[in-house]
């Protein structure tokens, strides 16, 4: 597992990256809402990324053909957008974008609730959420990689929830998809010895019901292989010589 360490050049235009990425997502979040299309979303999503100076890193990624993942209610990531699909009273959508600034990536996920949502579905986003952070409070310097992961699965578990194992977070930088790899479920191994410079994207992805997905035939959409709500939350930090720092904020 190649561990990539950014110098602090690097991580200013990392920084700067999150930082516009943030924005971009404060935006779209506020768009949700009952009646609009996903498709709406990612031309708005696309527009803003450009205007901000950067390029949507998902567009043609591996062939994917939108900008922004829009996915909604039972599709864990990877939702394509499309101009047939409105977000209805009660659903939740996660939207997943990241973009491109002066050669470097950054990456972010949210769920968010359509209008008025039930109680269950807004646990499910909070506790997602929430994982995130009992995550985020592992990641320091001289720690293991995979105490992120088991952090966050500690916090998961009580709530009965299924935690996704076949997709995880990852490193990110010059490359959208960088090593090392980042589970979200809990590991036997240590992994490896976090160090200052190191950039991770971490996205904790929670189903209501059992972990198990299926990809959709387009190839791109996973779904619960139950039926049941998936919420997806994700911030690109940065592992300092003291607390980490959350990149994705603006």
């Amino acid at each position: 597992m190649a561990i990539i360490i950014k110098t602090e050049d690097q991580i200013k235009l990392i920084r700067e990256s999150c930082r516009l990425l943030a924005i971009v997502h404060k935006e779209l979040e506020e768009m949700i809402r009952p009646g609009i299309t996903t498709r709406e979303i990612d031309i708005r999503g696309d527009s803003l990324i450009r205007k901000l100076g950067g390029i949507p890193n998902f567009l043609h990624y591996n062939g994917f053909p939108a900008s922004i993942c829009v996915s909604v209610n039972d599709e864990v990531v990877h939702g394509i957008p499309s101009k047939h699909r409105v977000l209805q009273e009660g659903d939740i959508v996660s939207l997943d974008a990241g973009m491109i600034y002066k050669g470097y990536h950054s990456d972010e996920a949210r769920t968010h609730g359509v209008g008025k949502i039930s109680p269950e579905a807004q646990k499910l986003i909070d506790v997602t959420r929430e994982s995130f952070f009992a995550g985020l409070e592992k990641a320091k310097a001289g720690n293991h990689l995979f105490e992120i992961s088991n952090a966050i699965a500690a916090y998961v578990k009580p709530h009965g929830y299924g935690i996704v194992r076949d997709l995880v977070g990852h490193g990110v930088g010059t490359k959208l998809h960088e090593d090392p790899q980042i589970p979200n479920f809990a590991q036997i191994k240590r992994g490896p010895k976090l160090r200052p410079g190191m950039t991770l994207a971490v996205e904790p992805m929670i189903n209501m019901g059992r972990p198990d997905v299926e990809w959709l035939d387009d190839d791109w959409t996973v779904v619960t292989e139950d039926g049941s709500l998936s919420a997806h939350y994700e911030n690109t930090i940065l592992i300092t010589d003291g607390e980490p720092e959350i990149l994705t904020v603006c």
